[in-house]
């Protein structure tokens, strides 16, 4: 028997959206693989000049999100240089509410200056830029700021423990276009803004605890972006007050971007 021209009707329409809908997943799965692969490339780009600088100096302003046992969220802020000289010269600095911290590696011997104490401590650290980043995190536990981007190779560094990429198309950082990545691991979720053009710096560097209750964030705004000529000279030597003491490195009270006050319970600050 012939189907009412309604009933008819009602199935093609069902039909063409079935149809629409598996064009669509169809292109959006290819899309998805498109955009992971532009993405890799973008970061490499990145990955590749940044290695490639031989001197760099940079300003950043940071936020560092903690999450309270009564589920507030609090920012600390702060702000600093950093200047290096590969393979194995560094200079930062920080500034926040808590501490105004001075470091120089010079190759040879790490130095940290506790202003606001006037106390500093040194230690033997011969090695590279890498080898000192990873000492300061795993040994003293006192991570230089965007430390994953000043190494030599930031790609090797972070996309092995990638499960997710996404290209997210442009935005607009401090008036730079950029590129904006995001990416996923199974503990953190980060994005970061990539200056479009010959000169693919970070401008914006993103973290997201995504198994940290609140979900807390830690952000590296990069300003003032300097490669080779344009980098001004520093001897990266370490050169105390005068008055300031010194004391053990590991001791340092206020150095670190969660200061003393705060305490790790459970996961959660």
């Amino acid at each position: 028997m012939r189907k009412p021209l309604v009933q008819a009707a009602k199935v093609s329409a069902f039909a063409l959206v079935i149809a629409a809908a598996s064009i669509g997943l169809g292109a959006s799965a290819s899309s998805a693989v498109a955009d992971e692969a532009q993405a890799k490339t973008l970061f490499k780009a990145m990955s590749d000049y940044l290695a490639a600088q031989k001197t760099l100096s940079l300003d950043f302003n940071s936020m560092l999100e903690v999450v309270t046992k009564e589920g507030q969220k609090i920012g600390l802020a702060s702000s600093g240089t950093i200047s290096l000289s590969r393979p194995d010269k560094l200079h930062a600095t920080r500034h926040g509410g808590f501490a105004d911290v001075d470091l120089v590696f010079d190759g040879k011997t790490l130095s940290l200056l506790g202003k606001n104490a006037n106390v500093y401590g040194q230690v033997n650290a011969s090695g590279s830029i890498d080898d000192l980043v990873d000492a300061l995190r795993d040994k003293y536990h006192r991570p230089v700021p965007g430390a994953d981007l000043i190494m030599s190779n930031v790609y090797d560094q972070l996309m092995p423990q990638v499960t997710q990429v996404k290209d997210l198309g442009s935005g607009v950082i401090n008036g730079v276009e950029c590129n904006h990545l995001a990416f996923r691991t199974a503990d953190v979720d980060w994005q970061i803004w990539i200056a479009q053009g010959d000169s693919p710096y970070p401008c914006l560097y993103v973290i997201t605890s995504h198994k940290v209750a609140g979900d807390p964030q830690y952000s590296l705004e990069i300003r003032n972006w300097k490669t080779g000529s344009d980098v001004a000279a520093d001897d990266f030597s370490f050169k105390p007050p005068a008055d300031a003491k010194q004391g053990d490195l590991s001791k340092l009270a206020n150095t670190d971007e969660l200061p003393d006050i705060f305490v790790v319970v459970g996961g959660a600050q």
